[in-house]
Protein backbone atom coordinates (compact mmCIF):
# COMPACT_ATOMS: atom_id res chain seq x y z
CA UNK A 1 0.00 0.00 0.00
CA UNK A 2 1.34 3.82 -0.55
CA UNK A 3 1.61 5.67 1.89
CA UNK A 4 -0.12 8.96 2.76
CA UNK A 5 3.27 11.36 2.78
CA UNK A 6 4.55 9.53 -0.28
CA UNK A 7 0.88 10.04 -2.03
CA UNK A 8 1.08 13.56 -0.70
CA UNK A 9 4.09 14.50 -2.90
CA UNK A 10 4.13 16.76 -5.91
CA UNK A 11 5.87 13.92 -8.22
CA UNK A 12 3.24 11.32 -7.27
CA UNK A 13 0.53 13.83 -9.05
CA UNK A 14 2.48 14.69 -11.60
CA UNK A 15 1.49 11.90 -13.93
CA UNK A 16 -2.03 13.01 -13.99
CA UNK A 17 -1.24 16.12 -15.35
CA UNK A 18 -0.76 14.50 -18.64
CA UNK A 19 -4.04 16.44 -20.28
CA UNK A 20 -1.75 19.17 -20.60
CA UNK A 21 0.26 18.02 -22.79
CA UNK A 22 -2.59 17.24 -25.54
CA UNK A 23 -3.36 21.11 -25.82
CA UNK A 24 -0.39 22.14 -28.26
CA UNK A 25 -1.97 19.22 -30.30
CA UNK A 26 -5.13 21.36 -31.34
CA UNK A 27 -2.81 24.52 -31.43
CA UNK A 28 -1.15 22.14 -34.43
CA UNK A 29 -4.17 21.93 -35.99
CA UNK A 30 -5.63 24.61 -36.10
CA UNK A 31 -2.43 26.28 -37.22
CA UNK A 32 -1.75 23.75 -40.25
CA UNK A 33 -5.15 22.11 -40.60
CA UNK A 34 -4.21 18.71 -43.19
CA UNK A 35 -2.49 15.87 -41.86
CA UNK A 36 -2.16 17.97 -38.26
CA UNK A 37 -5.99 17.32 -37.80
CA UNK A 38 -5.06 13.67 -36.92
CA UNK A 39 -2.61 14.87 -34.03
CA UNK A 40 -5.45 15.56 -30.68
CA UNK A 41 -7.38 11.67 -31.68
CA UNK A 42 -3.79 10.50 -32.35
CA UNK A 43 -2.72 11.67 -28.66
CA UNK A 44 -6.00 10.94 -26.49
CA UNK A 45 -6.25 7.86 -28.21
CA UNK A 46 -2.66 6.21 -28.73
CA UNK A 47 -0.31 7.80 -26.98
CA UNK A 48 -1.40 6.55 -23.92
CA UNK A 49 -2.48 3.17 -25.10
CA UNK A 50 1.34 2.67 -26.45
CA UNK A 51 2.12 3.61 -23.28
CA UNK A 52 0.29 0.67 -21.93
CA UNK A 53 1.17 -1.63 -23.72
CA UNK A 54 5.13 -1.03 -22.06
CA UNK A 55 4.02 0.22 -18.78
CA UNK A 56 1.36 -2.46 -18.42
CA UNK A 57 -0.94 -2.38 -15.28
CA UNK A 58 -0.81 -0.85 -11.63
CA UNK A 59 -1.89 -3.01 -9.17
CA UNK A 60 -0.38 -1.15 -6.26
CA UNK A 61 -3.32 0.59 -4.04
CA UNK A 62 -2.79 3.90 -2.18
CA UNK A 63 -4.14 4.00 1.49
CA UNK A 64 -7.58 5.23 0.91
CA UNK A 65 -7.56 6.29 4.48
CA UNK A 66 -5.21 9.80 3.20
CA UNK A 67 -6.26 12.76 4.14
CA UNK A 68 -7.79 15.16 1.64
CA UNK A 69 -5.49 17.71 3.16
CA UNK A 70 -2.72 15.77 1.38
CA UNK A 71 -4.51 15.42 -2.08
CA UNK A 72 -3.47 19.61 -3.43
CA UNK A 73 -1.65 18.65 -6.06
CA UNK A 74 -4.26 15.96 -7.80
CA UNK A 75 -7.07 18.09 -7.11
CA UNK A 76 -5.85 21.14 -9.03
CA UNK A 77 -5.52 20.08 -11.85
CA UNK A 78 -9.12 19.45 -12.17
CA UNK A 79 -9.71 22.97 -10.73
CA UNK A 80 -7.85 25.09 -13.28
CA UNK A 81 -9.36 22.98 -16.24
CA UNK A 82 -12.41 25.16 -16.62
CA UNK A 83 -10.58 28.28 -17.70
CA UNK A 84 -8.06 26.44 -20.02
CA UNK A 85 -10.89 24.33 -21.37
CA UNK A 86 -12.92 27.77 -21.89
CA UNK A 87 -9.75 29.37 -23.52
CA UNK A 88 -9.18 26.31 -25.51
CA UNK A 89 -12.98 26.36 -27.19
CA UNK A 90 -13.58 30.27 -27.40
CA UNK A 91 -10.17 30.51 -28.87
CA UNK A 92 -10.27 27.84 -31.07
CA UNK A 93 -13.54 29.39 -32.42
CA UNK A 94 -11.84 33.07 -32.77
CA UNK A 95 -8.57 31.66 -34.66
CA UNK A 96 -11.02 29.50 -37.33
CA UNK A 97 -13.26 31.45 -37.65
CA UNK A 98 -11.14 34.07 -39.14
CA UNK A 99 -8.85 31.60 -40.75
CA UNK A 100 -8.24 31.71 -44.82
CA UNK A 101 -6.14 28.68 -44.97
CA UNK A 102 -8.85 26.76 -43.84
CA UNK A 103 -11.56 24.49 -45.32
CA UNK A 104 -14.49 23.93 -44.04
CA UNK A 105 -13.99 20.26 -43.62
CA UNK A 106 -10.31 21.41 -41.75
CA UNK A 107 -12.69 23.52 -39.46
CA UNK A 108 -14.18 21.13 -38.40
CA UNK A 109 -11.44 18.66 -38.05
CA UNK A 110 -10.21 21.10 -36.05
CA UNK A 111 -13.18 21.29 -33.73
CA UNK A 112 -13.31 16.97 -33.82
CA UNK A 113 -10.04 17.47 -32.02
CA UNK A 114 -11.45 19.82 -29.31
CA UNK A 115 -14.23 17.61 -28.97
CA UNK A 116 -12.59 15.25 -27.97
CA UNK A 117 -10.58 17.18 -25.42
CA UNK A 118 -13.72 18.13 -23.86
CA UNK A 119 -15.30 14.81 -24.24
CA UNK A 120 -11.97 12.75 -22.71
CA UNK A 121 -10.75 15.09 -20.22
CA UNK A 122 -12.89 18.01 -19.93
CA UNK A 123 -15.88 15.27 -18.71
CA UNK A 124 -13.71 13.36 -16.77
CA UNK A 125 -12.80 16.03 -14.59
CA UNK A 126 -16.35 17.46 -14.51
CA UNK A 127 -17.17 13.85 -13.38
CA UNK A 128 -14.52 13.98 -10.50
CA UNK A 129 -15.85 17.59 -9.30
CA UNK A 130 -19.78 16.87 -9.22
CA UNK A 131 -19.12 13.90 -6.78
CA UNK A 132 -17.41 16.43 -4.20
CA UNK A 133 -19.68 17.98 -1.52
CA UNK A 134 -17.52 21.01 -2.01
CA UNK A 135 -19.39 23.80 -3.69
CA UNK A 136 -17.21 24.97 -5.59
CA UNK A 137 -16.05 21.98 -7.02
CA UNK A 138 -19.90 21.65 -7.94
CA UNK A 139 -20.06 24.94 -9.70
CA UNK A 140 -16.98 23.92 -11.88
CA UNK A 141 -18.42 20.83 -12.88
CA UNK A 142 -21.77 22.61 -13.89
CA UNK A 143 -19.68 25.14 -15.54
CA UNK A 144 -17.59 22.31 -17.20
CA UNK A 145 -20.97 20.40 -18.38
CA UNK A 146 -22.48 23.88 -19.92
CA UNK A 147 -19.40 23.83 -22.47
CA UNK A 148 -20.55 20.57 -23.74
CA UNK A 149 -24.12 21.34 -23.71
CA UNK A 150 -24.71 18.08 -20.72
CA UNK A 151 -25.58 19.70 -18.00
CA UNK A 152 -28.51 17.12 -16.95
CA UNK A 153 -25.25 14.41 -16.65
CA UNK A 154 -24.85 15.90 -13.20
CA UNK A 155 -27.97 14.84 -11.96
CA UNK A 156 -28.54 11.91 -14.36
CA UNK A 157 -25.11 10.39 -12.76
CA UNK A 158 -25.97 11.46 -8.96
CA UNK A 159 -29.78 10.50 -8.94
CA UNK A 160 -29.88 7.55 -11.74
CA UNK A 161 -26.82 6.07 -12.51
CA UNK A 162 -25.01 5.40 -9.27
CA UNK A 163 -28.22 4.42 -7.34
CA UNK A 164 -29.51 1.83 -9.93
CA UNK A 165 -26.40 1.04 -12.01
CA UNK A 166 -26.64 -2.65 -13.38
CA UNK A 167 -30.71 -2.40 -13.66
CA UNK A 168 -33.25 -1.30 -16.10
CA UNK A 169 -33.87 2.04 -14.33
CA UNK A 170 -30.30 3.18 -14.99
CA UNK A 171 -29.91 3.54 -18.94
CA UNK A 172 -26.34 4.07 -19.21
CA UNK A 173 -26.00 0.37 -18.14
CA UNK A 174 -25.21 -1.10 -21.65
CA UNK A 175 -27.39 -4.37 -21.99
CA UNK A 176 -26.04 -7.55 -23.39
CA UNK A 177 -25.95 -7.78 -26.87
CA UNK A 178 -26.71 -3.99 -27.60
CA UNK A 179 -24.51 -2.32 -29.92
CA UNK A 180 -22.92 0.77 -28.95
CA UNK A 181 -24.76 2.62 -32.14
CA UNK A 182 -28.45 1.84 -30.75
CA UNK A 183 -26.61 2.28 -27.50
CA UNK A 184 -26.11 5.79 -28.01
CA UNK A 185 -29.51 6.79 -29.43
CA UNK A 186 -31.15 5.41 -26.79
CA UNK A 187 -29.29 7.34 -23.69
CA UNK A 188 -29.88 10.44 -25.76
CA UNK A 189 -33.28 10.31 -25.76
CA UNK A 190 -33.50 8.35 -22.33
CA UNK A 191 -31.02 10.54 -19.95
CA UNK A 192 -32.34 13.90 -20.30
CA UNK A 193 -36.01 12.44 -18.96
CA UNK A 194 -34.53 10.00 -16.75
CA UNK A 195 -32.46 13.15 -15.01
CA UNK A 196 -35.70 15.45 -15.34
CA UNK A 197 -37.87 12.85 -13.38
CA UNK A 198 -35.46 12.36 -10.59
CA UNK A 199 -35.48 16.03 -10.14
CA UNK A 200 -39.34 15.89 -10.23
CA UNK A 201 -39.36 13.15 -7.92
CA UNK A 202 -36.83 14.87 -4.87
CA UNK A 203 -38.73 18.35 -5.25
CA UNK A 204 -42.26 16.47 -4.79
CA UNK A 205 -40.68 15.81 -1.44
CA UNK A 206 -40.63 18.59 -0.81
CA UNK A 207 -43.60 19.64 -1.63
CA UNK A 208 -42.34 21.89 -4.50
CA UNK A 209 -43.16 21.68 -8.06
CA UNK A 210 -40.85 21.05 -10.75
CA UNK A 211 -40.77 24.33 -11.94
CA UNK A 212 -39.77 25.69 -9.26
CA UNK A 213 -36.73 27.97 -8.98
CA UNK A 214 -34.96 25.39 -6.90
CA UNK A 215 -34.65 22.48 -10.02
CA UNK A 216 -31.13 22.70 -11.04
CA UNK A 217 -33.19 21.86 -14.51
CA UNK A 218 -33.49 25.98 -14.39
CA UNK A 219 -29.40 26.67 -14.12
CA UNK A 220 -28.79 24.32 -16.82
CA UNK A 221 -30.46 25.94 -19.03
CA UNK A 222 -28.76 29.40 -18.33
CA UNK A 223 -25.34 28.10 -17.73
CA UNK A 224 -25.80 26.47 -21.68
CA UNK A 225 -27.84 29.43 -23.00
CA UNK A 226 -24.71 31.31 -21.97
CA UNK A 227 -22.20 29.30 -23.75
CA UNK A 228 -24.00 29.00 -27.05
CA UNK A 229 -24.24 32.78 -26.79
CA UNK A 230 -20.89 33.34 -26.55
CA UNK A 231 -19.67 31.05 -29.41
CA UNK A 232 -22.22 33.02 -31.51
CA UNK A 233 -20.70 36.63 -30.31
CA UNK A 234 -17.34 35.06 -30.56
CA UNK A 235 -17.80 33.33 -34.43
CA UNK A 236 -20.62 34.11 -35.43
CA UNK A 237 -23.04 31.67 -37.11
CA UNK A 238 -19.90 29.65 -37.82
CA UNK A 239 -18.50 29.60 -34.46
CA UNK A 240 -22.05 28.24 -32.82
CA UNK A 241 -22.06 25.65 -35.36
CA UNK A 242 -18.67 24.64 -34.56
CA UNK A 243 -19.25 24.97 -30.68
CA UNK A 244 -22.21 22.57 -31.60
CA UNK A 245 -19.78 20.01 -33.33
CA UNK A 246 -17.29 19.80 -30.74
CA UNK A 247 -20.08 19.35 -27.88
CA UNK A 248 -21.24 16.19 -30.08
CA UNK A 249 -18.27 14.84 -30.55
CA UNK A 250 -17.56 15.03 -26.45
CA UNK A 251 -20.33 13.47 -25.31
CA UNK A 252 -20.15 10.66 -27.92
CA UNK A 253 -16.62 10.32 -25.98
CA UNK A 254 -18.31 10.68 -22.35
CA UNK A 255 -21.34 8.12 -23.77
CA UNK A 256 -18.25 5.62 -25.11
CA UNK A 257 -17.00 5.56 -21.85
CA UNK A 258 -20.09 4.82 -20.14
CA UNK A 259 -21.04 1.69 -22.66
CA UNK A 260 -17.56 0.41 -21.87
CA UNK A 261 -18.08 0.87 -17.90
CA UNK A 262 -20.67 -1.50 -17.44
CA UNK A 263 -21.51 -3.64 -20.38
CA UNK A 264 -23.79 -6.79 -19.80
CA UNK A 265 -23.41 -6.50 -15.95
CA UNK A 266 -25.77 -6.75 -14.15
CA UNK A 267 -27.28 -6.84 -9.88
CA UNK A 268 -28.84 -9.90 -9.03
CA UNK A 269 -32.82 -9.38 -8.29
CA UNK A 270 -33.77 -10.41 -4.39
CA UNK A 271 -37.72 -10.07 -5.55
CA UNK A 272 -40.15 -7.58 -4.48
CA UNK A 273 -38.63 -4.63 -6.28
CA UNK A 274 -35.50 -5.05 -4.51
CA UNK A 275 -32.43 -5.71 -6.23
CA UNK A 276 -28.92 -6.31 -4.36
CA UNK A 277 -26.36 -3.41 -3.29
CA UNK A 278 -23.28 -2.59 -5.78
CA UNK A 279 -20.34 -3.78 -5.31
CA UNK A 280 -16.68 -3.49 -6.95
CA UNK A 281 -17.86 -6.79 -9.68
CA UNK A 282 -20.39 -4.37 -11.41
CA UNK A 283 -18.57 -2.56 -13.14
CA UNK A 284 -15.21 -3.23 -15.54
CA UNK A 285 -12.20 -2.35 -13.99
CA UNK A 286 -9.00 -1.58 -16.29
CA UNK A 287 -5.77 -0.48 -14.15
CA UNK A 288 -3.56 0.05 -16.76
CA UNK A 289 -1.10 2.53 -15.99
CA UNK A 290 -1.21 5.33 -18.73
CA UNK A 291 -4.14 5.40 -19.57
CA UNK A 292 -5.15 5.88 -15.76
CA UNK A 293 -3.12 8.55 -15.82
CA UNK A 294 -4.94 10.01 -18.44
CA UNK A 295 -8.38 9.46 -17.17
CA UNK A 296 -7.46 10.42 -13.73
CA UNK A 297 -8.00 6.66 -12.60
CA UNK A 298 -11.70 6.39 -13.61
CA UNK A 299 -11.00 3.72 -15.07
CA UNK A 300 -10.72 2.02 -11.57
CA UNK A 301 -14.74 1.98 -11.74
CA UNK A 302 -14.97 -0.73 -9.38
CA UNK A 303 -13.87 1.38 -6.71
CA UNK A 304 -15.86 4.50 -8.10
CA UNK A 305 -18.98 2.97 -7.88
CA UNK A 306 -18.41 0.73 -4.19
CA UNK A 307 -17.31 4.07 -2.54
CA UNK A 308 -18.45 7.01 -5.00
CA UNK A 309 -16.85 9.58 -2.50
CA UNK A 310 -13.46 8.50 -2.87
CA UNK A 311 -11.71 11.19 -4.61
CA UNK A 312 -9.41 9.81 -7.93
CA UNK A 313 -5.90 9.25 -6.97
CA UNK A 314 -7.32 7.31 -4.00
CA UNK A 315 -9.56 4.82 -5.91
CA UNK A 316 -8.43 0.90 -5.53
CA UNK A 317 -8.00 -1.50 -7.50
CA UNK A 318 -9.25 -5.05 -6.96
CA UNK A 319 -7.64 -8.64 -7.76
CA UNK A 320 -9.38 -9.43 -11.51
CA UNK A 321 -11.65 -12.58 -9.17
CA UNK A 322 -13.52 -9.56 -7.45
CA UNK A 323 -13.85 -7.04 -10.17
CA UNK A 324 -14.14 -7.84 -13.72
CA UNK A 325 -10.86 -6.22 -15.33
CA UNK A 326 -10.87 -5.31 -18.96
CA UNK A 327 -8.10 -6.39 -21.70
CA UNK A 328 -7.31 -2.90 -22.67
CA UNK A 329 -7.75 0.89 -21.44
CA UNK A 330 -10.36 2.73 -22.02
CA UNK A 331 -9.32 4.86 -25.85
CA UNK A 332 -8.94 1.36 -27.54
CA UNK A 333 -11.98 -0.46 -26.08
CA UNK A 334 -13.83 2.21 -27.15
CA UNK A 335 -12.77 1.90 -30.64
CA UNK A 336 -13.50 -1.53 -30.70
CA UNK A 337 -17.18 -0.66 -29.35
CA UNK A 338 -17.48 1.36 -32.53
CA UNK A 339 -17.29 -1.97 -34.18
CA UNK A 340 -20.48 -4.48 -32.59
CA UNK A 341 -19.34 -7.35 -33.84
CA UNK A 342 -15.75 -6.83 -32.60
CA UNK A 343 -16.79 -5.34 -29.72
CA UNK A 344 -19.14 -9.21 -29.13
CA UNK A 345 -16.36 -11.11 -30.10
CA UNK A 346 -14.11 -9.21 -27.07
CA UNK A 347 -16.65 -9.04 -24.08
CA UNK A 348 -19.49 -11.37 -24.59
CA UNK A 349 -17.30 -14.19 -23.37
CA UNK A 350 -16.12 -12.36 -20.69
CA UNK A 351 -19.51 -11.48 -19.53
CA UNK A 352 -20.76 -15.27 -19.70
CA UNK A 353 -17.06 -15.64 -17.54
CA UNK A 354 -18.41 -13.05 -15.17
CA UNK A 355 -22.12 -14.69 -14.90
CA UNK A 356 -20.64 -17.98 -13.73
CA UNK A 357 -17.89 -16.79 -11.40
CA UNK A 358 -20.12 -14.40 -9.72
CA UNK A 359 -23.61 -15.87 -9.75
CA UNK A 360 -23.31 -19.39 -10.23
CA UNK A 361 -27.04 -20.17 -9.02
CA UNK A 362 -28.79 -18.22 -12.02
CA UNK A 363 -29.14 -20.43 -14.84
CA UNK A 364 -31.65 -18.32 -16.94
CA UNK A 365 -30.46 -15.09 -17.54
CA UNK A 366 -33.16 -14.10 -19.82
CA UNK A 367 -35.41 -12.29 -17.61
CA UNK A 368 -32.73 -10.23 -17.16
CA UNK A 369 -31.84 -9.89 -21.03
CA UNK A 370 -35.46 -8.76 -21.37
CA UNK A 371 -35.79 -6.58 -18.67
CA UNK A 372 -38.69 -8.75 -16.82
CA UNK A 373 -37.82 -7.60 -13.43
CA UNK A 374 -39.84 -4.67 -12.44
CA UNK A 375 -37.55 -1.00 -12.53
CA UNK A 376 -36.49 0.03 -9.28
CA UNK A 377 -38.83 2.97 -7.52
CA UNK A 378 -37.09 6.54 -8.05
CA UNK A 379 -35.99 7.28 -4.63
Amino acid sequence: MIPAPVIARFSSALPFWVSLLLLPLVILSARYGGWAMILPPLGAWWLYSGLDAVLGRNTENPDPETPDSYLLWYKLITWIWLPIQIVLIYGTIWYVTGASHLTGWEKLGVFFGVGVLTGSIGIVYAHELLHQSDRFERWLADLLLATVLYSHFRTEHLLVHHPWVGTRRDAVTARYNEGFHRYFLRVLVSGPASAWAAEKAMLARRDLSPFDGANPFWRYAALQAGALILALLIGGWEGLGLFIFQAFVAIWQLELTNYVEHYGLTRKYLGNGKYEPVRPHHSWNADHKATSWQFINLQRHSDHHYKPARRYPLLQTYPDAEAPQLPLGYPLMALAAMVPPLWRRVMNPRVRRWRKDHYPEITDWTPYKRGDFPAPEIR
